[in-house]
């Protein structure tokens, strides 16, 4: 392969990263806990977009609890962030192991 194939592969792999990423930016996940009472949705680029709460998750005076049912989403929805961004990364690098994305 010569130097200018190279480059023009190079290019070719940095558009289809810049495209999986906007594609990401766009991907919502959903985080759970206690079977669902506490939802939080997330892109892929990990911002959050939305926060549902059953009433049965909500009790004044256990406040705690929430907190806790609520981190436990957070996570749940940003493991799963992650993996779908390494899992769209990795198609585009072909498993190529590039620092600063996966």
């Amino acid at each position: 392969m010569n130097q200018a194939q190279m480059m023009a592969q190079v290019k070719k792999m940095q558009a289809e990263m810049a495209k999986a990423q906007e594609d990401l930016a766009s991907t919502v996940v959903a985080g759970t806990a206690a079977g669902g009472a506490v939802t939080v949705e997330m892109t892929c680029d990990n911002r959050v977009t939305a926060v549902k709460l059953s009433k049965e998750a909500v009790d004044p005076d256990d406040t705690e609890t929430l907190e806790d049912l609520l981190v436990v989403a957070i996570n749940d929805a940003m493991t799963k962030a992650q993996e779908t961004s390494a899992k769209r990364m990795s198609s585009v690098t072909g498993g190529l192991r590039i620092p600063g994305l996966m």
